[in-house]
């Protein structure tokens, strides 16, 4: 008896299958289609193609008496690869049940590689099934074989000549500037229609969301954010990603929102294969704000170290006043079971040095620490007078620069003009992909400094001003903010101000600062100040001193004041920063 299409069980049904007749052919069926749109293509579950593909199989199954009692669909799974979970699920069907037939519409719908179709098929052979295509005429004699092979090598050239053409028009549109994947968070992707109504694929500026990412990028470029900081921030404001069918919006991870501070596409450039070619795109950022952004991340990078939880908030900054080495944490017991957490010269402890510095309690150490924050605070009058030298001397150095900053402007001119050279030059086919890569290597390496030079002279400058009064603000009451820090930023402090802290055998403490309060805590820059504010007042002209110059070359984004104005000074903070962490770090009321 043959079974017509109508007999056998619909894909929704096939648990209830029909009874058998006995000892006739039994067929599985393998669908597939390679992507999830063709798959849902028409608003339906399966699409077109696949329906299409059933009903074929079963005309064939016919032809061949054979009753179809398992289908295998494969939807949005590629044939390059021969792990698919319903193709390797078939092959273990036909291992432990008797099967005639395996049924396909094509032969690359099984694979489109040859190692993989032999692969396949030698594993279908060994269970006792018979591939069958609805379409080709394959079987297990000579010719049958031969045209399968042959089948099977076109399936795998238009496969890899498919890649390559792919490959080569995503080049050649984004060497035209064009978008070739999904358009970051901040545009959408959107098709508009010409005069003679094509519809063009392009990228607009995604007015919801954009102005949350060019806020960011403007913030984040200030030096006073860390990447999970800004996460909270942009969560707290509402910035989503962009939803799709398949995805609801959701918030920015930190990962996501890393990815989005570190993408040229943002600047105006389009990144494929390696190579950077000027996009399309209206860029969402100005050139200078995004270089500076990537010179505040690589600063965080640097400072990882610094930033990493040690056992003890002075472990790493007190050194021996004796011979320099760094005071290690030891633990000593009174033989009564009390253990005394003591700092002992590292040196000594391991016998590299002579020194015979004795052990100091933790709690002594703490204490003097603390002491000294005392000695380093500034009356108003001195703050007032550094700070109107310092702006003084800003003001002198950047007319000084106005020089170097249009020799830098013309070079950056010149080195864009080459990068078009270069592009031209692989367009006609006069260089390689490779080359270009090269060449757009050491141009772009050259724009990234001309242009980070560029910006240190303009936003680290302003920057610079806004950290200068931040810094003397936090020296006006530095001994009561510490007292009030916990481990964590009194730790963040002490890197801050100093690079090491030195306590000598007679418990004095002295001091090496950084580099940006060397000169704000230094007493002769201070009287100079006061003399400075003093002749100023009588006449109006602008004098600087040697020391000014150090401070002014300390005072830079990348600096690690950074981290303890954000830490321990609230007016260093943004305000839904300060209202989350003033209370519990400073014990400064909301």
């Amino acid at each position: 008896m043959s079974t017509t299409p109508d007999d056998l069980p619909s894909p929704t049904d096939r648990l209830s299958l029909p009874t058998l007749t006995a000892g006739g052919p039994i067929a599985v069926m393998c669908l597939r289609v390679s992507t999830k749109e063709q798959a849902e293509k028409g608003g339906t579950e399966e699409g077109y193609s696949i329906p299409a593909q059933r009903e074929a199989n079963l005309r064939k199954a016919e032809s061949l008496g054979a009753t179809v009692i398992e289908e295998f669909v494969d939807a949005g799974e590629s044939a390059r690869k021969a792990d698919r979970p319903q193709l390797m699920k078939m092959i273990e069907y036909v291992t432990e049940h008797r099967v005639n037939y395996c049924i396909v519409h094509k032969v690359d719908r099984l694979a489109r590689n040859r190692a993989d179709d032999v692969a396949i098929h030698l594993a279908l052979r060994d269970a006792g099934v018979t591939l069958v295509s609805a379409s080709e005429n394959i079987d297990e004699t000579p010719s049958g074989m031969l045209l399968h092979g042959i089948m099977s090598s076109i399936a795998e050239f238009y496969s890899r000549n498919l890649a390559t053409e792919t490959v080569k028009g995503l080049s050649q549109k984004a060497a035209q500037g064009g978008t070739t994947n999904r358009a970051p968070i901040g545009y959408l992707n959107v098709g508009i229609r010409d005069e003679r109504g094509r519809e063009n694929r392009t990228v607009v500026i995604d007015e919801e969301r954009a102005p949350l990412v060019r806020w960011a990028f403007e913030q984040f470029a200030s030096g006073r954010w860390t990447v999970s900081q800004m996460q909270r921030e942009l969560e707290a404001r509402g910035l989503t990603t962009t939803p799709t069918p398949k995805r609801a919006p959701k918030s920015v991870s930190v990962p996501g929102l890393y990815r989005v501070l570190t993408n040229p596409y943002y600047r105006g450039m389009v990144r494929f294969k390696g190579a950077v070619y000027p996009g399309a795109h209206e860029p969402l950022v100005p050139k200078e704000v995004w270089y500076q952004v990537q010179n505040v991340l690589e600063s965080h990078k640097s400072a990882a170290d610094a930033t990493q939880v040690h056992a003890h908030y002075l472990k790493g900054t007190l050194y021996c006043g004796s011979c320099g080495e760094r005071l290690i944490i030891i633990k000593a017991n009174n033989g009564k079971g009390r253990i005394y957490p003591y700092f002992v010269c590292n040196g000594r402890h391991s016998k590299k040095t002579e020194c015979t510095r004795q052990a100091m309690l933790i709690d002594d150490s703490e204490r003097l620490v603390e002491e000294y924050y005392e000695r380093i605070e500034v009356s108003s009058e001195v703050r007032q007078a550094l700070g109107a030298m310092c702006h003084a001397e800003f003001d002198r150095l950047l007319a000084e620069d106005s020089g170097e900053l249009e020799s830098l402007a013309k070079r950056r001119t010149e080195l864009e003009e080459e990068r078009l050279v270069v592009l031209r030059a692989h367009y006609s086919g006069a260089i390689s992909l490779e080359l270009l890569k090269e060449e757009q290597m050491r141009i772009e390496a050259r724009l990234d400094d001309i242009k980070g030079r560029l910006s240190a002279h303009h936003d680290e400058y302003a920057a610079a001003r806004a950290n200068l009064d931040d810094y003397l603000a936090l020296l006006a009451n530095v001994a009561l903010i510490y007292r009030r820090c916990d481990n964590q930023n009194r730790r963040l402090c002490n890197q801050a101000f100093f690079r090491k802290i030195f306590i000598d055998e007679d418990r004095e403490v002295r001091v090496e600062y950084q580099p940006s309060y060397e000169a704000l805590c230094d007493i002769e820059t201070q009287g100079n100040a006061l003399n400075w504010a003093e002749q100023a007042k009588k006449k109006d002209e602008v004098q600087t001193f040697s020391r000014v110059e150090t401070l002014v070359e300390g005072l830079n984004l990348a600096h690690m004041g950074c981290l303890a104005l954000r830490a321990c000074n609230p007016c260093a903070r943004s305000e839904p920063e300060r209202k989350r962490s003033a209370p519990r770090s400073l014990g400064v009321p909301e």
